[in-house]
């Protein structure tokens, strides 16, 4: 089975054509950082119009890296949902047009699923079941996976996931955005201990997250204070390490109440080189194993829908395409004999 996947979710443009014997054969990307960077965020019109200036070239370069055409694909795969209303709408059209021109199935795709499989991709895929921290800008969650669709939430972000208060962190630090990677690129230069900021929900049972407070106890610890160039250094080592402790204890918790032998890894955030030696180093404390994927596959992108794809497919999905795309989509309504 050969899928074509179709990811438009937010402000990646992304095309990738997966194969069940051998593997991602093309992955393709165009990235709107550039176009939003003068908003400070992502603007959702100029993030649709985007999609449906990039998506047919994008089509057209992946299939011609993977020297496949229309009769070589047996499948399509389009994330529908959450995320960007219009930006999903954009992807859903193209591929339901596509699907039905070259006569193919095709199937929506949970934007969370796909990152869930994410590390699938990689040479060393880790086997089912394991348990998922998911954390990037638009969620935090950690999540029991016993195979594909069976997935039960175990705890997740209450408030601003790790992910936005890393950008709105950077913000308040005078970072460009998007401020994530900067933040953690300026933490490097920081002292340790120069601030104290609070480790949100650890004085409390439970694997629920929450990082609005954490935001707020920067802005308030910068208040009177001039930001030269090692404050804002400090700062940023102190805030990613108030993150950091927060995301590997609940994920030690976790693991010692599921018992599974397997961590993995996935989002934007997931590619933070301080939180995976740290994730390791827990993953091993609890007799387990990290995975993670390699940090062009922890951001939005077309190969993890492809895979999701193709798996969906070959367990029965698709013999009719989704009705409608879904803003919101909580991650346990995911059946494995379809969307």
């Amino acid at each position: 089975m050969r899928v074509l996947g179709i990811e438009t979710s937010c402000d990646e443009t992304g095309v990738a054509v997966y194969d069940r014997v051998a593997g991602l054969l093309a992955n393709r990307l165009h990235s709107q950082v550039a176009m939003h960077q003068a908003y400070g965020g992502v603007v959702p019109e100029l993030a649709s119009r985007d999609h449906v200036r990039r998506l047919l070239p994008l089509v057209r370069e992946a299939l011609l890296e993977a020297s496949s055409d229309r009769h070589s694909i047996d499948g399509i795969a389009f994330t529908a949902g959450p995320g960007l209303i219009g930006a999903l709408l954009v992807g859903a059209s193209f591929a339901r047009a596509l699907a039905y021109a070259w006569a193919r199935p095709v199937v929506g795709i949970h934007h969370l699923e796909g990152h869930l499989l994410a590390p699938l991709l990689e040479p060393d895929p880790p086997d089912f079941p394991f348990l998922a921290l998911l954390v990037s800008g638009g969620h935090t969650m950690l999540v029991d996976v016993t195979g594909l669709g069976g997935y039960r939430v175990l705890g997740q972000s209450l408030d601003d996931a790790a992910g936005e208060a890393f950008d709105k962190t950077a913000k308040l630090l005078g970072l460009p955005y998007p401020g994530g990677a900067a933040l953690a690129a300026l933490a490097v230069r920081g002292r340790g201990g120069v601030f104290r900021f609070p480790r949100p929900m650890l004085d409390r049972p439970g694997l629920d997250f929450s990082f609005s407070g954490l935001k707020t106890a920067v802005r308030v610890a910068l208040r009177d204070r001039a930001l030269d160039e090692q404050t804002r250094a400090d700062a940023a080592h102190d805030f990613e390490e108030a993150v950091i402790d927060t995301l590997t204890e609940k994920c030690r918790r976790a693991l010692g109440a599921t018992g599974r032998a397997r961590l993995i890894v996935a989002g934007g955030v997931g590619a933070n080189l301080r939180l995976r030696q740290r994730l390791c180093s827990v993953a091993r404390e609890c007799g387990a194993r990290a995975y993670f994927p390699r940090p062009q596959f922890c951001t939005d992108n077309g190969a993890m829908i492809a895979l999701a794809g193709c798996l969906r497919l070959a367990a029965g999905a698709g013999r009719a395409a989704p009705s409608a795309v879904r803003a919101n989509w909580p991650l346990g309504e995911t059946a494995v004999t379809g969307i």
